[in-house]
């Protein structure tokens, strides 16, 4: 489950208590936590509910103007279950502290490299993630569906990778597209240095 920017800070404000998902079958559990650009969202409860039972008092509690706001953005198919998904902000994101750092040891190189080279071996597709962060370096802030155009990607794969990389602090997600962090500079100018 994705938040978006605006959604996550005011998870974090404590604006947010809620977000509604409309899912074949639920893609998170009570416990999940989710890194999201405002620090770390918890799950901390999860049920359906019938969309017509949504009131708007309910969409403000999910930082939406009113019911039929929230149902208008569902994804899926209309015969898809809807659930009621309650948050709680649980901290900063340690990984915005590790990618905002651009002092890299050439301990942290070696072990970014070795990190990226067990994602290279995983992947069924071949080594990728060389080619991925020079896209986002060379295209900051391009949606994720041009960059996998860019690179002959589907575009759900390529959001995927990008995560792991963002795992590694090399990367940050923003509104629109993706760019390289500082850490995540700092790495590709020692490895191509």
């Amino acid at each position: 489950m994705i938040l978006t920017d605006r959604v996550a800070r005011a998870v974090a404000a404590g604006d947010v208590v809620q977000v509604f998902r409309r899912w074949a079958k639920p893609r998170v559990r009570v416990g999940t936590r989710l890194h999201t650009s405002a620090g770390v969202v918890e799950v901390v409860g999860l049920e359906p509910i019938a969309a017509h039972d949504i009131s708007d008092a309910d969409a403000h509690t999910a930082g939406e103007r009113d019911a039929e706001a929230v149902t208008a953005s569902f994804r899926g198919s209309p015969d898809d279950p809807v659930y009621r998904i309650a948050v709680r902000y649980a901290g900063p994101d340690e990984r915005v502290e590790s990618s905002s750092r651009a002092d890299l040891s050439a301990r942290d190189v070696d072990e970014i490299t070795a990190a990226l080279a067990r994602l290279d071996r995983a992947s069924r597709s071949g080594p990728w993630t060389a080619e991925v962060l020079a896209a986002i370096a060379s295209h900051p802030r391009v949606r994720a569906a041009e960059v996998a155009v860019l690179l002959g990607r589907d575009k759900e794969s390529l959001k995927l990778d990008v995560r792991k990389l963002k795992n590694l602090g090399l990367t940050w997600s923003l509104d629109i597209g993706y760019e390289i962090s500082p850490r995540g500079a700092a790495f590709l100018r020692a490895s191509n240095g």
